[in-house]
Formats: structure tokens, sequence, C-alpha cells
């Protein structure tokens, strides 16, 4: 479903990814892993449209995306309605005056009825267990709470694919505990997770795949997540740990 090809991204002429070839098959669930400044970040910016390769190509379910495709509003909307990314500082994704608000934007821009709208912030709010914050300002709410309105803002758009930068950070060990069972639900239904985390402990069970990106922004190891996150000599030789 995404399938890049010897990727590669330049900021200011330095690498932040260099020659990453990948494929996550639909219904997947894949952790990323490597040291901070690995370019995992970056690499799921550029999954979702939000940057475009220096070098190669990335297909999202066939179909190349480029940035003169994402300048078509319907194409755009289409690729965005189906590939959500949960920012791992929710202050960068959350805008809106109030947490209801915050929801209802993706469903909204998708041209949804109001009745539809409303069935899906409901259904959002449930299920993130926030309805007490419905009318709360988003920057009033804990760093846990915001985390969990911007999730429930991208699965208001129901996608295929859910992409996380570092869910667990800023979390209570209760809200890593909540968000683990919440992953585990969301892919048992279907959905494609792809995941950046240093959180061992709180993603096992969640993950059958490991991607590696060390510190020289290369993929470096693809296999097994069980083979992967329990080798410490591994982990701490790459900084990991």
């Amino acid at each position: 479903m995404l399938d890049l090809q010897d990727v590669s991204y330049q900021y200011r002429g330095k690498f932040a990814l260099d020659g990453i070839t990948l494929r996550i098959e639909q219904g997947g669930a894949v952790a990323f892993i490597g040291p901070n400044g690995s370019g995992k970040s970056t690499l799921f910016k550029l999954m979702n449209g939000l940057l475009f390769p220096s070098r190669g190509r990335y297909r999202f379910d066939s179909e190349e995306i480029t940035e003169d495709k994402l300048k078509d509003v319907a194409f755009s909307r289409r690729f965005h309605q189906r590939i959500g990314f949960v920012f791992q500082n929710p202050d960068t994704q959350l805008f809106c005056s109030s947490v209801q608000e915050e929801i209802a934007f993706g469903p909204h821009q998708m041209g949804l009825a109001e009745s539809d709208v409303n069935r899906r912030v409901e259904d959002c709010l449930e299920l993130l267990q926030i309805k007490k914050l419905r009318g709360e300002h988003p920057w009033n709410l804990s760093g846990g709470e915001k985390k969990r309105v911007a999730i429930a803002a991208v699965l208001a758009m129901n996608p295929d694919v859910l992409v996380l930068d570092e869910p667990m950070n800023g979390i209570d060990p209760k809200g890593k505990a909540f968000l683990r069972e919440l992953l585990l639900r969301l892919h048992a239904s279907g959905k494609t997770i792809v995941a950046a985390t240093h959180d061992f402990a709180y993603v096992e069970g969640i993950f059958r795949r490991a991607v590696v990106l060390t510190e020289d922004h290369r993929l470096v190891r693809d296999d097994e997540a069980e083979r992967v996150m329990s080798d410490s000599v591994f982990l701490k030789q790459h900084n990991i740990m």
C-alpha cells in the first residue's frame, strides 16, 4: 500500500533520508525505530505528502504521490482522507477553538452531511474517552488529553492508514496502556498502523515488523519486531536505547 523506491530527502544540502526502499502492505503493523535525528519524522511527513523526495519515488496504493498531484484539490482530499498523520507534538496539529470543532474539522472538509459529521464526532469522542472535553479549548488540556484529541481528529476521517510519530511521548502509564489497547483494536479492525517509537514496553504485541533507521539516515534492518526490539546490543549500538 505504501511503496518507497530509493527515496532520499535533503534539507539544506544534508541528507535526512538516504536511499530508502520500503514496502508496507495493507493491514500491516510496522514499528519504526532509530535514534533521534535518524529521519523517522521526515519519512512520516513524506508518507503523508507534507514533503516530497529529492530522489526516488513514493507510491500510495499504486499511485505516485507528487507535489503537482497534491495541488489537485480532489486528489489531495482523497489522499489525505485515506492516510492520517498524528504528529509527535499535538500542539503542531490542534488549532480549533474547541475539542468538538477539532474533531469535526476533517469530516467537514470532506463535505459530509452535518448528521454524518456529528455521528463521527460522537463516535470518536466515545472511542478516545474524551466526551467530557468536547467544549474545552485544546490548548488548555494536558499533554495526554491533547494526544487523544489529535488521534480522534485523525480517526474522524476514517483513514485506511494511521501514521503516528512517537505516540507514547508525554503520556502517563495509564494513558499509554489505553493507547496500546486502542492501537490493537484499530489494527484488528483492518487499519494499517505505522508508528515511530522508543517505548518498547507499551508497544509489545502491536507490531509484527520493525524498520530500523540509523544515524546516517539509512534503512538498516527490516525484520521481525520481536527479534529487533529484544536485541539490546543492537539497540545500544545504534543509540536507540
